[in-house]
């Protein structure tokens, strides 16, 4: 357990080892932002000071409403399905991506993620440049509606 992680919830299939840590599987799913993400590798759970890493899954036809993250790089790599991001001012921009595709996230650009198939998810690896996972990140309003 750890101040960030009171229940020990986060850590409890992590086994430390003198300088390495392993979470066999990648843990149970927690949802954030229409997302579900395994437990992965954060500072509540092996005491990471720069990176965190887990697995997102966005349901089909699901939604990761708009957000910045603030002050820290995001790569993503696509292991199934199919996602679109619409980015940029306003979120004016769109690319769409598609499994075996890495895709890196600049801080501070607004982003909206949509799952573009009604029928399959899209599972990918998620890597920060932040220990805290979500703690940094903000919520964005679109000026015009779609």
């Amino acid at each position: 357990m750890s101040p960030q992680d009171p229940a020990g919830e986060l850590s409890r299939h992590v086994e430390l080892h003198a300088g390495l840590a392993v979470l066999r599987g990648g843990g149970e799913a927690r949802g954030w932002n229409g997302i579900r993400y395994k437990t992965g590798l954060s500072a509540k759970n092996v005491g990471a000071t720069a990176l965190s890493m887990n697995v997102a899954t966005i349901p089909p036809g699901g939604v990761a409403a708009a957000h910045i993250h603030v002050d820290f790089e995001v790569m993503l790599y696509i292991l199934e399905g199919r996602v679109r991001h619409e980015y940029g001012p306003n979120l004016e921009f769109a690319v769409e991506n598609t499994a075996g595709d890495f895709i890196f996230i600049e801080p501070g650009v607004p982003h909206e993620v949509f799952n573009v198939s009604q029928t399959e998810p899209v599972v990918a690896v998620v890597a920060r440049s932040d220990a805290s996972e979500w703690e940094h990140i903000v919520p964005y309003e679109r000026r015009n509606a779609r």
